[in-house]
């Protein structure tokens, strides 16, 4: 009597898709597509485009990776599609997406909760035509001072993301800003060591990865410094000492259960010169790219990329049933 092996689960990775993150996102699939199958997973890779629903019915498959990121990949509207077709995915909820897409909602929860963010103020593009512009950004620099750390209030990767050391740079930092969004979140630079905590949850709750400190070689980690292998040194474990690495596991672990997350995420925080964690931006879809901060966490915890995602996918078929 011969024994049939059983048939491995179907992985869909979502990857692509129409953001200004495309690139990114498909560096990231590709390289999450290679894991999973050395987990002995049945993978396919798709695109986020046009086609994407009729292959999902089509070709259904038993569970979604999403390694989009920006626009439909972390604002909810992909894992409302798969919510509507009953597909089970890896990740945030849709609702929970939604809330953390929006960078001046995230802080305010965080500041309310009692964590520490950069002060900040978030303007539409209209504040600065139906005010004066020059007046509102006089108002700001009295308000925040400078530096300032200028970003669009939604997106990844740090595109339009800029820091302004002068009143006299910071129109043409506005004008960048806000061809990525209509919003422009500008906050208080904030100097000391740079953060990200990422943090994974295979069912038995919510844990922080070792903390990775980001050293940018141009002072300011960008988009050029995220994604241009050299740019940027990383040292995981962070060398900072066991109160402040607990603290920001803390930080981290408290963002991730305030804003409804689900199996992974990444709080990106700087530590001031006073010794305190100040939270930037919390992803719900981190990079998974070979100079991105999520598998560098994993492989400093010991684990292997592939099958933390492959026991994510499991729990996800799980939650599906």
């Amino acid at each position: 009597m011969t024994s049939t092996a059983p048939t491995p689960l179907t992985v869909a990775v979502l990857a692509g898709g129409l953001s200004h993150e495309r690139e990114v996102s498909l560096r990231s699939g590709r390289r999450l597509a290679t894991a999973l199958r050395s987990t002995g997973l049945a993978v396919v890779e798709w695109d986020a485009d046009s086609r994407l629903l009729t292959r999902l019915r089509t070709e259904r498959p038993d569970a979604v990776v999403i390694a989009l990121h920006g626009g439909e990949g972390e604002n909810g509207s992909v894992q409302s599609v798969l919510d509507l077709l009953d597909i089970p995915f890896v990740g945030t909820a849709a609702s929970a997406c939604r809330r953390a897409w929006d960078k001046p909602t995230v802080k305010a929860e965080l500041q309310r909760a009692g964590l520490s963010t950069p002060e900040w103020v978030a303007l539409p593009h209209t504040t600065f035509r139906e005010f004066g512009a020059q007046a509102v950004l006089d108002a700001m620099v009295v308000r925040l001072g400078l530096p300032l750390m200028v970003k669009p209030d939604q997106g990844g990767s740090a595109l339009g993301a800029q820091m302004v050391a002068t009143a006299a740079d910071l129109p043409g930092a506005m004008v960048s800003c806000l061809a990525y969004a209509d919003t422009v979140l500008a906050e208080r630079y904030v100097t000391g060591t740079e953060v990200a905590i990422s943090v994974v949850d295979e069912g038995e709750g919510p844990r922080a990865l070792p903390p990775v400190e980001v050293v940018a070689a141009g002072g300011i980690y960008d988009y050029t410094a995220r994604y241009t292998p050299g740019a940027t040194s990383f040292h995981c474990p962070a060398r900072l000492d066991a109160p402040t690495v607990a603290a920001l596991e803390k930080a981290a672990l408290r963002s991730h259960e305030l804003l409804g997350l689900r199996d992974v995420s990444r709080t990106d925080a700087v530590v001031d010169i006073d010794g305190r964690v100040q939270i930037l931006e919390v992803n719900v879809s981190p990079g998974l790219t070979e100079t991105s901060l999520l598998p560098t966490a994993v492989a400093a915890a010991g684990i292997d990329l592939g099958t933390l995602y492959a026991s994510l996918v499991h729990r996800a078929v799980q939650r599906g049933r």
